[in-house]
This record gives C-alpha cells, sequence and structure tokens, in this order.
C-alpha cells in the first residue's frame, strides 16, 4: 500500500510524511474514522514509508527488498492484532497469528474493508469477535525480539475498539513503558470505546470521510462507468469507499435491511390498538433475533439512519436524502410524515440502548421484542 493509491485524506499524508524525516514519530497512535475513510491504508502506507526509509509522499527510493515485502504485507517487523473469532479450524481461544493467511488476503482485496466484511471473509458472520488478552501477549513477545532490520517494530491494532478488559489493560502497561524504537497504531471507528487511559497515552488523528467529488473519480477511473451514475452512488456511499464499491457492483450488505425495516414499521403500524397484531412484532423479532450479533448491531444502524432520512424529508431537506427505496411498495417520502422531532430523538435512543445490550450479550429476542412494542408508541406520536 502506497500514499498516493490512498483516496483523499491528504493532511493526513503531508503530517505523517513531514514528521518522520524530522524523526518525530511518537511510539502510540491512535487513527480514528469512519469505515471506508482508509485508516488502515494509511496506516500500513506510514508503516512501509517508516521501515523502508522511503521518501517523499509517494514511498520511493527506500530499500527494494523492504517495499517488495510490503506487496505481501509479509515483512517480519510490521506486526497486526485484529479481533477473532472461533472457528471450524480454530475452535478455542482464537488469536491474530491464527489467522494470517486470511488477513493478508483480506487486506488484499479489501484493504478499505469493515469488521463485518471481515468476519464474512472467516464465514462467521453470526459471531462477535474481540481482542482477546492471548493477542496482547502475543505482542509482547514480537516485540520482545531484535528488529529484522534493526529499525523499527510497528503493531497495528485494527479496531482497537475490540480490545477486552484484559487485553487493554496489557496493552496499556505496553505503552507505559514502550521498548525503544517501536510503534503502535490503533485503528478504530469509535474512540470513546477506547478505554481513556490509552487514549491519553496515544497522539490522534482524526479521518473524515472522503468527498463525494474523490469518491466518484475514483468510481470512473476504476470502473469506467459515466459520470451521472458514479456521482450518483458516491452520494449513497456518504463518505465510505468501501460502500460506493459494494453498490456500484451490488454487493451490498444493506438490501436486505430495507426488507427488514419496512416488515418492521409496518407491523409497529398495525398494532397499536390491535393486540392480535403484536404477534407479527414478535415473529419479526425472532426473525432478527436468528441473525449475528454482528449483523443484528448493523442492522439497527442502518434503521436509526432511515429514520434520520425520513426527518430530514419531513422537514423538506431532500438535498440531504442519499437513501433510495428498492422496495416498490414503500416510499420514503410517504413514511416521513411519521418521523418528527417529538419523536425522533426517543427512535434513536431506543435503538442505540438495543444496540448497547446486544453488544453486551443479551437475550436478543426479548431486546428487539421490548424494542418493537416501544416502536408502536412513538411511531404515533404527534
Amino acid at each position: 500500500m502506497l500514499f498516493s493509491q490512498i483516496l483523499g485524506q491528504d493532511y493526513i499524508k503531508k503530517h505523517l510524511t513531514e514528521s518522520v524525516p524530522l524523526g518525530r514519530i511518537p511510539h502510540a497512535q491512535l487513527f480514528v474514522g469512519p469505515e471506508g475513510s482508509g485508516t488502515l491504508s494509511m496506516a500500513i502506507a506510514y508503516s512501509r514509508f517508516i521501515l523502508c526509509q522511503n521518501q517523499g509522499n509517494e514511498n520511493q527510493g527506500g530499500n527494494p527488498s523492504c517495499n517488495l515485502k510490503f506487496e505481501h504485507f509479509s515483512h517480519p517487523d510490521l506486526h497486526f492484532i485484529f479481533p477473532t473469532v472461533t472457528t471450524v479450524d480454530v475452535k478455542s481461544k482464537p488469536k491474530s497469528s491464527d489467522f494470517v493467511t486470511e488477513w493478508r488476503s483480506f487486506i488484499s482485496e479489501m484493504p478499505y474493508g469493515g469488521l463485518f466484511d471481515w468476519y464474512k471473509k472467516l464465514g462467521v458472520e453470526n459471531k462477535q469477535g474481540e481482542i482477546r488478552v492471548d493477542d496482547a501477549a502475543d505482542i509482547l513477545k514480537s516485540f520482545s525480539l531484535k528488529s529484522y532490520e534493526g529499525g523499527y517494530k510497528i503493531m497495528i491494532v485494527w479496531m482497537a475498539e475490540t480490545m477486552n478488559v484484559s487485553a487493554s489493560n496489557k496493552l496499556l502497561k505496553m505503552l507505559e513503558e514502550p521498548e525503544e524504537k517501536t510503534l503502535f497504531i490503533l485503528i478504530t471507528e469509535n474512540e470513546s470505546r477506547i478505554i481513556q487511559t490509552i487514549r491519553s497515552r496515544c497522539q490522534v488523528l482524526h479521518f473524515i470521510g472522503l468527498p463525494e467529488q474523490i469518491i466518484a473519480d475514483a468510481l470512473i477511473s476504476n470502473y469506467d462507468i459515466d459520470l451521472k451514475t458514479a456521482q450518483k452512488t458516491a452520494h449513497q456511499a456518504q463518505g465510505n469507499w468501501n460502500k460506493a464499491q459494494q453498490l456500484l457492483t451490488q454487493d451490498n450488505e444493506d438490501l436486505p435491511f430495507e426488507e427488514w425495516f419496512v416488515l418492521w414499521v409496518r407491523a409497529a403500524f398495525r398494532a397499536k390498538g390491535n393486540a392480535s397484531a403484536i404477534q407479527d412484532l414478535i415473529l419479526w423479532s425472532d426473525q432478527i433475533a436468528g441473525l449475528g450479533r454482528e449483523a443484528q448491531k448493523k442492522f439497527l444502524h442502518y434503521c436509526i439512519e432511515m429514520f434520520r432520512q425520513a426527518m430530514l424529508l419531513n422537514y423538506q431537506t431532500p438535498d440531504l436524502v442519499y437513501l433510495e427505496s428498492q422496495k416498490d411498495n414503500f416510499k420514503l417520502q410517504n413514511f416521513a410524515p411519521f418521523v418528527n422531532g417529538n419523536n425522533i430523538n426517543d427512535i434513536f435512543n431506543e435503538i442505540s440502548d438495543a444496540v448497547y445490550h446486544i453488544e453486551r450479550n443479551g437475550n436478543a429476542k426479548i431486546i428487539l421484542t421490548d424494542l418493537s412494542i416501544k416502536l408502536t408508541r412513538l411511531i404515533h406520536k404527534k
């Protein structure tokens, strides 16, 4: 991965490439940004710039052998930690080192991929992964060894917010007493979920969603499509290059979400004053509870966005609306009048609470049924 291959984020590229020659490399850095903004790609390009002693902002002029190793993400001084789950092959105590082959394939194919894409790669979309204490022990082991090329040793921790308490505490000790010429790059989509004691020891860099024009230009360049299609797709992607590619190839995990959302809100409409219709909400809750926790969370975040888009339509701001209904019998503009300033905050809070409890392994069927019953009241609130 080269800096020149990363879309946008020019101010971060400039900061990183100018700080390295000056010797200003903080031992712990936190890259914060939404999915598809290029945090992981930037971390890899930055690591290559440091380890291969490259020059300029194109990663050129450095060690040819080192650069070749980065083409296959196999440099011995570059290490990765990421969330893992048990699989058919790894039945207990999974850790990142058990999935090195899959990980290299994933970042090669989808350098802008998200957490759900990673679980799909492993074939475990129905599970919720985490970074465990065994991963932190591997970090300690890797950093205790001598650097292969006599320079830095770099550890990239992807989706650092998935670290459990034991892993966080062990990592914290390493950040408090770092070895010489070691660099930790933590990557997160949710800064608030990184414990404060770790955040306070990191230099934080915030990434923004990619501008529509940058995404549109990249789509035209990579997929040879017309300008109108590129602009429409870029608008719908909302700064997420990963989603833009999925929208264009129709490999978009959001596609069944609209159907589930429509079933849900229609059942909620019918249920007010109609006790028999509650059964439809219970059946819906059973269906969604049968999904994996990551899929449930992703779907509920999609629901939040659908309600938000409906409110924007209700308040006559169509330019801010990017979601387009794929179902012929559902029109967002017809649904919009039922989402307003009197109920949007309560709806958002209830769905957010449901996500919180699902993350903490609550009973999904009970959580979703409770949420559905509350929606029957909120959706009719004037």
